[in-house]
């Protein structure tokens, strides 16, 4: 269960604890991975938005509108529960390096590279988090057990990339292919932020969503007053119904349910709600947008569902399935 903080003299005081408290597998329960699919149907829903939202909006006032506009709903949430965002430099250091690497960055980087690329392309590919999370678990961290079925789908995983950028390759090197890169190096820093993320346990994850929004909202801020100078702009009314949906519903109740699900469930499980988000965002994006699936995309979509899922299925139940299928077997 995430640490609830206690409010001193109106500044938020985070329960302390040695390290990290994540459930054992044993004891989740079904409300644990209720969280997980409703994580995913938060973000499965940002990139068929953002592709909106760009119609009319430049990529940094984008960002910096969304982060405010959840940081201010969070804060009012905040307030109604009589909580507070810390004031403490290590409690705003540690929120700058999670927003730097879980959103300011990636978001900016991805935000760009939907200029280029369809949502659907965008959903599947930023959804290999999993396969870089379980990359650096197994060859860097190692602060969660890497079994050979999460290798298995690693793997599977990287190949349905390959069929998405490869196959685009061959048709030549044009800012698609470089945008759909991009796209890939963003998730390697979202891997980064669910590792970075378990430090944070300490703090309540309404606390912690709040504070990395309000820093990453105003650090853009100045930015887009100077290179998009926003008050020339004239944003569709479809293009600022985007910016608050995904503010309040991807970006607030997205962040507050991602630092649940880490407390609740680890990095590599946490992670599998791209598994989750794949067909609902594609979905998404042919409904909202028109857009079709094409060839590679479908088989870039089926391999990297199956990796994620490969790598999300408990090694335990994965056995027993087998042994299920051995059984009728023997008796004949």
């Amino acid at each position: 269960m995430p640490k609830q903080a206690a409010s001193t003299g109106g500044v938020t005081a985070p329960v302390q604890t040695s390290t990290p408290s994540i459930a054992a597998p044993g004891a989740r329960g079904w409300r644990d991975y209720a969280l997980l699919l409703a994580l995913a149907c938060c973000w499965s829903s940002t990139y068929p938005l953002t592709k909106i939202g760009l119609g009319s909006i430049p990529p940094i006032t984008f960002i910096s509108a969304r982060s405010l506009v959840a940081a201010g709903f969070l804060l009012i949430v905040l307030r109604l529960r009589g909580m507070r965002i810390p004031t403490d430099l290590k409690a705003w250091k540690l929120f700058a390096v999670q927003q730097t690497i879980n959103s300011t960055v990636p978001f900016l980087v991805i935000t760009w590279a939907q200029l280029y690329v369809p949502a659907s392309n965008t959903v599947v590919l930023a959804s290999t988090t999993p396969i870089f999370a379980f990359l650096i678990t197994w060859t860097i961290t190692r602060h969660e057990p890497a079994s050979l079925l999460k290798l298995v789908g690693a793997i599977l995983g990287l190949a349905g990339t390959v069929a998405i950028i490869g196959l685009d390759a061959l048709g030549g090197f044009g800012k698609e292919i470089f945008a759909e890169i991009a796209i890939l190096l963003a998730t390697v820093s979202f891997a980064c932020a669910t590792i970075f993320g378990l430090k944070l346990s300490d703090y309540d994850p309404m606390v912690v969503a709040a504070g990395s929004l309000l820093f990453g909202g105003t650090v853009l801020l100045p930015l887009a007053l100077i290179i998009d100078q926003p008050w020339t702009l004239h944003p569709t009314p479809q293009a600022l119904a985007a910016t608050v949906i995904m503010g309040i519903f991807s970006s607030a109740f997205g962040l507050m349910l991602f630092y649940m699900c880490l407390t609740r469930l680890g990095t590599l499980t946490t992670n599998a709600q791209g598994y989750l988000r794949i067909p609902i965002g594609v979905a998404l994006s042919v409904v909202l947008l028109g857009e079709s699936v094409p060839s590679n995309l479908a088989l870039g979509l089926v391999l990297v569902m199956a990796g994620v899922a490969a790598m999300t299925v408990p090694g335990e139940t994965f056995k027993r399935g087998l042994r299920r299928r051995r059984k009728p077997q023997q008796v004949r």
